[in-house]
């Protein structure tokens, strides 16, 4: 497998969280989300160069590695991992864009997900939705517009991998507002390229609200 850079787009408000502090800065097993999900990468051989792009104080607690860069977050997350592209140096093919806010994240993923990259072009995780979805015009309450069928639909994980210079087309070529982008390869797609979809975990977990940091914690002690 290819040699690669890491994207962390850092650079959100939590405002789901509660915005008063950075989710990021939460406590997982005693360390910071942002570093389990920093260190995911950092010790694996093949990652050559990590970005972050940085927002609400996250910077001052990053560790001091050579190969990290920390750079400034965009408007909304898309604009973040443009601003952290610039960085990937153009010697390096493939990237990984990570959700800071995964901090689960297991090197058996991130193999299975680059090896599909590899072979496919862009690859991504993703997992079966199990909650039944209806239709219904926000915000609640409001009148259901039915099922909406289960089949065929999958949730988005990440890291998303790709290569950097089909990123960076996709970014030039991006029809619509970077604000109404909701994952790295939906760029891709919108510039005509195929993306290959692998198994998720359920221990992947984004921490957006407080019981979320519940259900990782409890993924965290399972594996102690």
């Amino acid at each position: 497998m290819p040699d690669f850079a890491v994207i962390l787009p850092a650079a959100g408000s939590s405002t789901r969280f509660g915005g008063q502090r950075s989710k990021l800065l939460e406590e997982l097993g005693g360390k910071a989300v942002v570093l389990h999900s920093l260190e995911a990468f950092h010790r694996r051989a093949d990652v050559k160069r990590i970005i972050v792009a940085a927002g609400g104080g996250i910077a001052g607690h990053l560790p001091a590695w050579p190969q990290l860069t920390v750079c400034e977050g965009g408007t909304c997350r898309a604009g973040s991992v443009r601003n952290a592209l610039q960085h990937v140096p153009k010697d390096i093919e493939w990237v990984a864009v990570h959700d800071a806010a995964r901090p689960l994240v297991s090197g058996e993923l991130i193999d299975r997900t680059l090896a599909a990259a590899v072979a496919h072009g862009a690859a991504a995780p993703a997992v079966g939705m199990v909650q039944t979805i209806r239709r219904a015009q926000g915000p609640l309450p409001g009148a259901s517009g039915g099922v909406v069928p289960r089949d065929g639909l999958w949730a988005m994980q990440t890291p998303q991998i790709m290569r950097r210079a089909a990123l960076a087309d996709a970014f030039e070529r991006c029809p619509i507002p970077l604000d109404q982008v909701t994952d790295d390869v939906q760029l891709l797609e919108l510039a005509g390229q195929r993306v290959w979809l692998v198994a998720g975990e359920e221990s992947n977990i984004k921490i957006t609200t407080p019981g979320d940091m519940a259900v990782a914690g409890a993924f965290w002690d399972s594996t102690q």
